[in-house]
């Protein structure tokens, strides 16, 4: 049987082909992954096809994605494919997006729903050209996954909401079990990593979200090997703990094309137990911190441990 190889000649980062080319690292042992060859993968990817839903696996190339589809955990980018940022760090594609598509929220439900899953991740591009940043449509996502897959938790990982206002009040509204906003790196690195965000716009962000519905879970995620110290770390930390922030990721950056940030280093195992001590000692209910960890990664299990957490925290 012959196998069907597709090819994806658009330039993905128009606004980054002048830049100079950074060369890119050989992974060490510790971050290789195998391909995906499990016939469930195949499904999974198949009915993604099938529904015309774009997933922050693939376009952001995952490296877990192997993994994920095999146990049918695909994270949905919901509102196109095409984001109107342009983060160093990111492989999404970076342009002009079309309109928000109204039939998408039924499609995402539908999949959920024939995926039986228990615990859905849902993200999205940035979608600034839209008034409220693509909040409703959050909402209609969330309320349709509601209704077709009730007994499923609902994780979102949404963009800042930059000069949006009342758009986080109608996503919190929505009650999404976990709201996820990663931060991302150190406010140091910002300019040159995150140029069109503001790290103290993340932050209040996540802490509005607990005001508002201090029962939602809040969670961030950072990345590691962008050049940020230790010290620089611990601080984001902090400002999280402040913020009320329950769960911390942290993963090794990967750069995706000799175009994005290069890899300032490879952070080791071993550093990453010593994030995640640290993060458990600031007081964070959950915390994954790994060199493969994502956002998404093993979702369904960190939250069942996440509601834990909290349960054995209020009976102390």
């Amino acid at each position: 049987m012959s196998t069907r190889i597709e090819i994806d000649h658009r330039v993905r980062h128009p606004e980054k082909q002048g830049r100079p080319d950074n060369p890119i690292s050989r992974k060490p042992a510790w971050i290789r992954v195998k391909a995906p060859t499990s016939p469930v993968y195949h499904e999974t990817r198949a009915l993604m096809r099938d529904k015309k839903l774009s997933t922050v696996c693939e376009e952001a190339a995952c490296p877990n994605i192997g993994e994920c589809w095999s146990q049918r955990h695909a994270t949905m980018m919901i509102m196109g494919d095409i984001c109107t940022r342009a983060c160093a760090f990111c492989n999404v594609s970076t342009g002009v997006p079309a309109a928000l598509d109204t039939d998408e929220p039924r499609r995402v439900a539908e999949a959920v729903a024939t995926l039986g899953l228990r615990h859905v991740v849902i993200t999205s591009v940035d979608r600034d050209d839209v008034a409220d940043g693509g909040a409703a449509h959050f909402a209609a996502v969330i309320a349709a996954v509601r209704a077709a897959a009730p007994a499923t938790t609902i994780e979102i990982l949404t963009p800042d909401f930059l000069r949006k206002p009342g758009a986080l009040e109608v996503v919190v509204a929505a009650r999404p079990d976990v709201f996820n906003h990663n931060l991302e790196t150190v406010p140091r690195l910002y300019p040159s990593i995150r140029p069109g965000a503001r790290y103290y716009q993340s932050l209040r962000l996540l802490d509005r979200v607990k005001q508002l519905d201090p029962d939602i879970f809040t969670k961030s995620g950072l990345m590691a090997g962008l050049g940020e110290a230790k010290p620089e770390i611990g601080q984001v930390m902090d400002d999280l703990r402040i913020a009320d922030v329950d769960f911390l990721t942290i993963g090794q950056y990967l750069q995706p094309t000799v175009k994005h940030a290069a890899v300032d280093r490879f952070v080791t195992p071993e550093a990453f137990e010593e994030y995640a001590l640290m993060a458990r000692v600031k007081g964070f209910l959950q915390v994954s911190a790994t060199p493969l960890t994502r956002s998404s990664y093993h979702a369904d299990s960190d939250f069942a441990a996440l509601r834990e957490a909290r349960a054995r925290k209020l009976v102390a």
